[in-house]
């Protein structure tokens, strides 16, 4: 199978293109390393079976022929982050959705028949009740007002309606994931990532920064589970012109998970809390509940999850020693 991973030299892309030319697949891997990095797909670049391009989805003239080679497709280009999204809003708007459409146009002129699996977020939920699970038909809320923290679940909205337009008036095979809380290897907290920071902080002693009050509750789901159910959702025909949530429900508060990487890394750490306003600025507006409701992906997969968070932080901390030291 031929597989083209856009965004692939990012977290969830370069495991894909592991995962992929694990299976025997050929890949080919286009990022233009604004947030991706050449360190994760540095063990792919000689492989046979792997072709990278350092190009950017708004303007390479080579996405028509890829997309044409392709008998998959993995969009994930996009500008990601808390950090990223606050400071360029503008930039999130125009990448997200712009990149988007080119790529469905792209597909539209070549090869309908080819799957794809366009990347959205558990972000366009907005804020909701607490225990209120998050099922892909209920109404999707946007806080009013003129406030950049949105940008991004905005633009992954224009995301999804482009996506089901073009599934239901051409009939594309397209699905359009809701991701909750992804982690694993290759991520970093540099733009928002609480994971990958609050180990970074453990494993070097320095104050472990839970931002707000850390009540907040996440459901965190490892790389390793993402994989399978995001191939079994691809292999599943039931799957075209979906909305699909892949995460897990086994919620967590922030401050608690704090205190469980800083026991699991055996640190020195303080817990500290940080005020939003001195993290993220003025105005910044915390999603508190996000629990999805799992019920579509479990028919679609027939999979459950294989990684529980503990053993999850077991391997991400020994994962970061082994690579530093």
């Amino acid at each position: 199978m031929h597989v083209l991973i856009t965004g692939g030299a990012g977290f969830i892309g370069s495991h894909l293109a592991s995962f992929h030319i694990s299976l025997g697949d050929k890949v080919h891997v286009i990022d233009n390393l604004s947030t991706g990095r050449m360190e994760n797909i540095l063990p792919l670049l000689d492989h046979p079976d792997f072709i990278f391009n350092e190009a950017d989805i708004l303007t390479w003239d080579g996405l028509e022929k890829a997309v044409w080679w392709a008998d998959r497709i993995y969009h994930l280009a996009a500008v990601v982050g808390v950090f990223r999204v606050l400071q360029e809003p503008i930039s999130v708007l125009a990448t997200n959705i712009a990149g988007c459409e080119r790529l469905l146009r792209a597909l539209h002129n070549s090869r309908w028949e080819t799957k794809l699996i366009i990347a959205s977020t558990s972000e366009v939920y907005g804020n909701r009740g607490e225990n209120e699970l998050l099922h892909e038909e209920m109404e999707l809320l946007i806080s009013p007002g003129i406030n950049s923290r949105w940008n991004y679940s905005i633009s992954k909205l224009a995301d999804e309606a482009f996506g089901l337009s073009y599934a239901r008036q051409y009939g594309m095979d397209i699905t359009l994931i809701r991701f909750f809380n992804v982690i694993g290897p290759n991520q970093t907290g540099k733009y928002g990532m609480v994971v990958p920071r609050f180990i970074k902080q453990a494993l070097n002693n320095e104050p472990i920064t839970v931002f707000g009050d850390g009540k907040q509750q996440r459901a965190f789901l490892d790389i390793r589970d993402a994989l399978v159910y995001l191939d079994r959702i691809a292999h599943n025909p039931q799957s075209k012109g979906e909305v699909v949530n892949v995460g897990t429900n086994h919620e967590i508060s922030i401050g608690k998970l704090a205190l469980m990487v800083k026991n699991t890394a055996k640190s020195l750490s303080e817990i500290i809390h940080i005020p939003y306003e001195e993290a993220y600025g003025k105005d910044f507006e915390e999603i508190y509940h996000r629990k999805p409701d799992l019920t579509k992906l479990m028919r679609l997969t027939d999979f459950q999850p294989q990684w529980d968070l503990e053993r999850t932080l077991e391997d991400l901390i020994m994962h970061k020693q082994q690579k530093e030291y």
